[in-house]
């Protein structure tokens, strides 16, 4: 039993697949691209993109869809000349990214994800990619918009001419000096009961003939009816049904009941309208075997008349006869499609059918595609045929775009007052365009300018002129021809920016644009003027050699100037030095000028803080003693040194970056962002920062014994700031080689009696340590659970409190480690991994080995 459903299961599968294959292929195997306008392959070539398709897969899915292979090969050809017109998009990389997948598939049809379900397959979304291949009818959408409904409106006064028949509900009221009201059902033999008067024959007749008749029967009862005062009104209540046949080219012909208001429109849109090959011109209504209206669709849609929509009543038949005449219409026309046209129309018909021309067409002609007979024919239709030239049965027209390109256009460009576009005028020279442009700018290159022209067959030629000799008359007028580009160049274009440079001890030190008759006073003045250290009888101008003597060992290789200059840059004219372009003006420090240099003590002193330097002989004691001397509970031999660098003023670089950060921070978190968070802050920093660079520190001993490289890729790890000093020694010896010089930006720190040592790295449980005198490095790695088994021990050191670092030295194969000082830190690093020997390489030490012996062995001999 299984089997047979598998097997009718596949026999199904199958039969879909081969009918779907089919039917694409019958829907565009006979697709021509040359008939398809650029539009339409700039839409398909965006749909495909929006797929994730690339050109090449595009081609793909239309050969898959039924184009034949030279199609496909013009398809191609048609796609990359857009390309190259940049008139596309380009062409988007296929998205392999599930969600994006599906995200650009809903965005392409449409959907909304909020009330989409389900997601259109692969299939569907390549058919709505070729959907505007094929060519639409035109008035068929009217049907398939399901916003439009054709109901009739019940809610209405009843129409004059509406026919009563039978089940209508007549609502008869009486006013004025008789007062009455009768509700009566028409009969199935057409009559209805009226009080007085007895049985009435209405069925057949209009509301408006019905009143009339009812009216002159009762006016024997109520004699108010024939004077006026008495007045009779006549409407529908309950609206009846009605049978109407549809039968010929409609989409779902058969018998259909409708509202007796219905008209012509509201029944063919119950029915789906025309089918492909049904008539939208002439379209009959057919009543008691004769046509009693003939409605023209075209009316409703372009004109948005009614013509021939007539009422429709019981048994009335419409019939939707074939088309006779359909053209098409493709290209630059405002609504592309599919036209039926009648007898006595005309081309321009047609093309009023479209909407007319769109606002790029060439409408000098129109190319037609025609059927003949036997094969298919081009013919060009001339504007001057539009109203003569009759449109046969399955012409194509063709409406081109127009040219991109310019018959009268010139192009100036450079130093004019007004560069670009503009009209080439009959018989228009260069100066002509020129002083069409506003005449040439004050810096216009005046030995020189070029014209690019097109050469008969569109190279690119190049005429060179001389500009004064044109504009002065000298030389003989160029005549200037279509798509001329003319270049004149500014003196600025052509030569290299002048400037000079101001350094030293300026406020703004920095390069400046040269001018003409500057002199030394007015760059110090753009340079913000000397700094409080400057000295201005030293100011040295170098300035560039043009003439060196290259063959002499001695050729000077800038000239130099030493000149003496007013400190408050007051003009004196016999000492003014012209400047020349790329002059670089140098100004000295003055003699004996020194800034203020800091440096910074903190910890177990009596009054740390910030002391200035007061001599350059000032040492790390005379700082002890400034400060106070030690407390009771410095430890001297953990005391470090801080030197961040050379030429570095402690305070201006720490407080310039304080307050970037503080500018930064507020921006972030607001106003109420203080200072002292940032100090708080920058403090956890730190400590964060030491504790990486002492992890980087032991990656890179690991590494230093495999690749050298790693020290270039961590400068920052191998260089510290931080100088081991011994403060015993200094405060025992003061003034001898220990006792450092201070230098701008130190920071000396004094730790407390230090009582822990730290173990950390390739340790089984890294912790700090109570340090006990005398107990061994060992013991120290001990108390953390010993080494690793990838511990590197022979690259084991110890970083002592000062700064000062210590490592392990190797004897034969022993590790003498160093001595252990409270505060210390031991750090254990990592033994880098080793590849293993495969069997290959173990052949090859052996087979190296077995060479080995037999070398010696021959030797022995």
């Amino acid at each position: 039993m299984k089997q047979k459903i598998f097997l009718l299961t596949s026999f199904i599968f199958f039969f879909v697949l081969i009918h779907s294959v089919t039917y694409a292929q019958s829907n565009y195997a006979n697709q021509k691209v040359d008939e398809l306008s650029d539009a339409q392959i700039k839409t398909l070539m965006q749909r495909a993109e929006s797929l994730g398709y690339s050109d090449a897969q595009l081609e793909q899915m239309a050969a898959a869809q039924g184009m034949k292979q030279d199609e496909v090969l013009k398809l191609r050809k048609r796609v990359e000349t857009i390309r190259k017109q940049g008139s596309a998009s380009p062409v988007v990389k296929q998205n392999t990214n599930r969600t994006g997948g599906a995200n650009a598939d809903r965005q392409y049809i449409g959907g909304n994800d909020s009330t989409s379900t389900t997601q259109p397959s692969k299939q569907e979304l390549i058919d709505k990619a070729f959907e505007d291949l094929k060519p639409k009818i035109f008035g068929s959408e009217l049907f398939k918009n399901s916003n439009i409904t054709f109901e009739p409106n019940l809610r209405m006064a009843t129409p004059a001419g509406y026919v009563v028949g039978p089940d209508d509900q007549l609502l008869i009221d009486l006013t004025g000096d008789n007062e009455a009201n009768y509700d009566l059902k028409v009969s199935p033999d057409g009559s209805i009961r009226l009080e007085y008067v007895g049985l009435v024959k209405v069925g057949g007749l209009s509301i408006e003939e019905a009143r009339s008749k009812i009216k002159s029967l009762m006016s024997s009862t109520y004699p108010g009816l024939r004077s006026g005062r008495t007045k009779l009104a006549i409407n529908l209540g309950n609206i009846r049904g009605i049978k109407v046949i549809l039968n010929g080219q409609v989409t779902k012909p058969g018998t259909y009941t409708l509202s007796s208001l219905s008209s012509v429109f509201n029944a063919l849109y119950a029915a789906g309208g025309p089918n492909d090959n049904g008539s939208y011109r002439k379209i009959q209504v057919v009543r008691n075997n004769k046509v009693v209206a003939t409605v023209d669709f075209y009316d409703l849609i372009i004109n948005g008349m009614q013509k021939g929509n007539i009422r429709l009543q019981d048994q009335d038949v419409i019939n939707v006869p074939v088309y006779e005449n359909r053209v098409e219409m493709v290209g630059e026309v405002k609504n592309p499609a599919i036209f039926e046209t009648i007898a006595g129309e005309h081309f321009q018909n047609v093309l009023n059918f479209a909407g007319g021309f769109s606002n790029i067409a060439y409408q000098s002609a129109v190319k037609v595609f025609q059927n003949t007979a036997r094969e298919r024919k081009i013919t060009d239709i001339f504007a001057a045929d539009f109203n003569t030239y009759i449109p046969k049965n399955g012409d194509k027209f063709f409406v081109e775009p127009i040219l991109d390109r310019f018959e009268n256009r010139v192009e100036i460009n450079g130093a004019v007052f007004r560069p670009g576009y503009f009209e080439l005028e009959k018989g228009m020279t260069l100066k002509q365009l020129i002083q069409k442009a506003d005449g040439l700018k004050e810096d216009a290159f005046m030995n020189r300018g070029y014209i690019s022209r097109l050469n008969a067959d569109n190279t690119l030629g190049l005429e060179s002129f001389d500009v004064a000799a044109v504009m002065n008359g000298s030389q003989a007028d160029i005549p200037l021809k279509r798509e001329d580009k003319i270049t004149i160049s500014s003196i600025f274009d052509l030569r290299e920016e002048y400037k000079i440079t101001v350094q030293g001890e300026v406020r703004e030190p920095n390069q400046f644009p040269y001018a003409e008759n500057m002199n030394l006073e007015d760059a110090i003045q753009m340079a913000g003027g000397f700094k409080e250290g400057a000295t201005p009888n030293r100011v040295e101008v170098s300035r560039r050699v043009r003439n060196s003597n290259i063959q002499s060992v001695s050729a000077s290789t800038a000239d130099v100037f030493t000149i003496n200059i007013d400190r408050n840059l007051k003009l004196v004219s016999d000492t003014t030095f012209k400047l020349q372009p790329f002059d670089i003006v140098s100004v000295r420090s003055a003699e004996g000028y020194v800034v203020q240099k800091q440096v910074k003590i903190e910890g177990e002193v009596l009054y740390p803080g910030t002391y200035t330097i007061k001599s350059k002989s000032e040492r790390i004691s005379d700082l002890i003693k400034r400060a106070g001397g030690l407390t009771a509970m410095a430890y001297t031999d953990g005391a470090s040194l801080k030197r961040p660098g050379r030429d570095t003023s402690l305070f201006q670089s720490q407080k310039d970056s304080l307050q970037k950060e503080l500018l930064i921070k507020r921006a972030k978190y607001g106003n109420s962002y203080s200072m002292q968070n940032l100090l708080s802050d920058s403090k956890s920093n730190e400590r964060k920062q030491e504790e990486q660079e002492r992890i980087m520190n032991l990656q890179r001993v690991t590494q230093s014994g495999v690749d050298t490289t790693s020290f270039s890729r961590q400068p920052q790890v191998v260089a510290s700031d931080m100088v081991g000093i011994d403060l015993t020694k200094i405060l025992k010896e003061p003034g001898k080689r220990y006792d450092l010089l201070l230098e701008d930006g130190d920071v000396v720190k004094v730790p407390k009696q230090l009582q822990t040592v730290r173990v950390s790295g390739e340790v089984l449980n890294p912790n700090n340590i109570v340090f006990r005198t005398g107990k061994s490095f060992k013991a120290y790695v001990n108390g953390a659970g010993g080494f690793t088994a990838s511990a590197l021990k022979a690259r084991a050191y110890v970083k002592y409190a000062n700064g000062s670092v210590e490592g392990a030295r190797s004897f034969l194969f022993f590790n003498n480690y160093p001595k252990i000082r409270p505060g210390a830190e031991i750090l254990v690093p990592k033994r880098a991994e080793r590849e293993r020997l495969n069997a290959t390489a173990w052949i090859g030490i052996g087979t190296g080995l077995a060479s080995l012996g037999a070398i010696i062995v021959s030797l022995l001999r």
